[in-house]
Parts: C-alpha cells; structure tokens; sequence
C-alpha cells in the first residue's frame, strides 16, 4: 500500500518543533522563575488550548465531510455508468457492440486514474483519455438513437443518463483536488506550536514532566495527521478502496 510521505513528513515536524517549543518554554519559564518575574499566563495558555481545540475539531469535521462526500460521489459514479450502460439496449443492436465496447475501456481508465501513482504527468494523461472516450460514447450514442426506426423515447433515456455519467467525473474531479485551506493548516500549525510554548512555560513553576509533554505532543499531532490523511484517500492510512469495488465489480459484470 503506497504512502503519500508529505503528511507523515509534516507531521514527524510538527512533533519535533513541539518538543522543542515545549522545552523552550520550559527554560524561559526557568529563567523567569530564577530572575523572580515568573508570572502565570494560565488565562492566555486556556484561551490558546481553547483555540487549538476548536481549529483541531473544525479541521477535522472538514476533512471526514470531504471524505465522506468522495466516497459518496464513487457510488454516484458506479450507478450513473451501470444506468448508462443497462440503457444501451435501447438503442439498435447493431451499435450495441462498439458502445459496450466503449463502455468498458471508458470504466477501465476511470479506475486507473485513481490509482496511487507518483508521477501526476500519467493521471493527466489519463483524464485526456476519459473525455476522448466520453466524447466518442456521446457522438456514438447520439448517431445510435437519431435512427429513425428507434423509439423516440429512446433518447429521453439514453442521453440523460450519459450526461449524468460525464458530470460526475468533473464532481469528482473537484473533489479530489479540495483540501484543507493552505492558510487553515498554517495556522492550526502554528497555534499548535505556540500552545506547546506556553504549556512548558506553565510546568516551569510546577515542576517538568516528559511523560505529559510527549502525550500532549504526540495527541495533537495525530490529531492533525488524521485531518491530513483523510485529505489524502489515495495514498494514506485511510482509503477509499471500499468504495472503489464498487465501480471494481461494475467493471467485471460488463465484461
């Protein structure tokens, strides 16, 4: 199973630089202890902690919608061309052949662009070559129920459901490149970082404990890791292979 590595890098960051903002406030806390102007910044650190916490639960609130909404958007996906694709006995049986043909090439690349890969140049190749077989399905299909020995309402339920089949791919599209806002995570980072400085800015007068700097640094950051990975269903801990057997096993009943 291929890792999109920049999370986990990020991540493995966010966990050193919080250490070291929790140990430095540590010190500075010292400082001020032994220069005897230690003062207690409880009420800033509360409101900080109470920022980092909110930034963390909209954070990921964000990233399980927009999980949940890829996912949906598949099964959209797999009953949109399994509709279009039941939909072919309407038109002549001799231009069944070369559309069902279509068809399964069509679904063929469709999986294959969403296969982890790391060089972004093939997933543009393949987009080129799903609205190629798009077009050619549409004109196909047109011609097909524009004979005049075919049902008119043949192309009242043909092309509908073609044109839903190609919508979804664009939804889709957008979806998979929307992510958390680049300034959101820079500043749910950032806020994380200053909470860690100001908590070891607190434990200079109570004393230091490593047992609850690591468990603070390592919660906060899985917690934004998660909100990472769930942004990154193709290359991460979290996937989206349920859902793809969905459009895997559509592709197998059309063979």
């Amino acid at each position: 199973m291929a890792l999109s590595l920049w999370p986990l890098e990020l991540s493995a960051a966010l966990f050193a630089g919080m250490a070291v903002c929790l140990e430095g406030g540590y010190r500075l806390g010292l400082r001020r202890v032994a220069a005897g102007r230690y003062r207690s910044l409880g009420t800033v650190e509360g409101a900080i902690l109470a920022l980092l916490g909110l930034l963390l639960g909209f954070a990921f609130a964000g990233a399980t919608s927009r999980f949940e909404a890829r996912r949906d958007q598949i099964v959209q996906e797999a009953n949109a061309i399994g509709t279009a694709y039941l939909r072919l006995d309407l038109v002549p049986p001799s231009e069944q052949p070369d559309l069902r043909r279509l068809f399964r090439a069509y679904l063929e690349t469709r999986l294959r662009i969403y296969e982890p890969r790391s060089d972004p140049a093939s997933a543009q190749t393949l987009f080129a070559e799903v609205s190629d077989l798009q077009q050619k399905i549409w004109t196909r299909a047109v011609q097909a129920v524009s004979h005049a020995d075919v049902n008119p309402e043949a192309k009242l339920l043909v092309l509908p459901a073609l044109n839903e089949m190609i919508d979804i791919t664009t939804t889709r599209k957008v979806a998979a490149g929307t992510r958390i806002p680049g300034l959101i995570l820079a500043l749910l980072v950032s806020v994380a970082l200053l909470s860690a400085l100001l908590a070891g800015f607190g434990m200079a007068e109570t004393g230091r404990s490593w047992l609850h700097m690591m468990l603070y640094a390592v919660a906060v950051t899985i917690t934004i890791y998660a909100v990472l990975d769930l942004d990154n269903p193709r290359a991460g801990l979290i996937r989206l292979d349920a859902a793809d057997k969905a459009l895997t096993e559509l592709l197998q009943s059309i063979r």
